[in-house]
């Protein structure tokens, strides 16, 4: 049974940096694009990056571009999220996903609070 689980969420200070971590199992993670997306309270869920199966491409959402890095650790079969100069607006909580036989599968998320 495909799984997903999320950790390294945080409340962190404005300028602060996170790793969030998804740790995968029930399906061959290096075969798969991962992708990181958040939802903060009111808001639709967005995508926040995209990554290869072999990690060799990735895209960001243009407000994170920059600050953050989406990597996967298929040998550990482990998504990260680097999140560096977090800001206020990042505050959500985030997801990692993937596209398995046509459904769409999640974690259970993490939350990220930036405040001072």
């Amino acid at each position: 049974q495909l799984q997903f689980v999320e950790s390294g969420g945080a409340l962190v200070q404005p300028g602060g940096s996170l790793r969030l971590s998804c740790a995968a199992s029930g399906f061959t993670f290096s075969c798969y694009a991962m992708r990181w997306y958040r939802q903060a309270p009111g808001k639709e869920r967005e995508l926040v990056a995209s990554i290869t199966g072999a990690g060799g491409s990735t895209n960001y959402l243009d407000s994170v571009k920059g600050r953050f890095t989406v990597s996967k650790d298929n040998a550990k079969n482990t998504l990260y999220l680097q999140m560096n100069s977090l800001k206020p607006e990042d505050t959500a909580v985030y997801y990692c996903s993937t596209y398995y036989y046509n459904n769409r599968y999640w974690g259970q998320g993490t939350q990220v609070t930036v405040s001072s």
